[in-house]
């Protein structure tokens, strides 16, 4: 499985991508139930964000949510942080 994450936005509107395969990792069942989590909360159009704030678009699959700063559930802070951090 899958996790792309978007972010667009912030002061200087530079947009980043990072993607990871949890497939075949330790913990990939629990990537699962965060992405999971993080997709149930999110929306199917981009939200109306704050000035200088961050939106993002999370793919997991087939499925595409969007979500935006600063009503971000902790979940999908987390998925975002995650995939952030450790995506290519």
């Amino acid at each position: 499985m899958r996790i792309h994450v978007t972010r667009t936005g912030g002061f200087a509107g530079i947009e980043r991508h990072a993607e990871v395969d949890v497939s075949g990792r330790v913990d990939a069942a629990e990537w699962r139930s965060l992405a999971e989590r993080a997709l149930a909360a999110g929306r199917g159009t981009p939200p109306a964000g704050v000035p200088d704030g961050f939106s993002y678009e999370i793919r997991v699959g087939d499925r595409t949510v969007h979500c935006a700063d600063p009503h971000l559930t902790e979940d999908q802070r987390e998925l975002i942080r995650r995939v952030l951090k450790e995506g290519a």
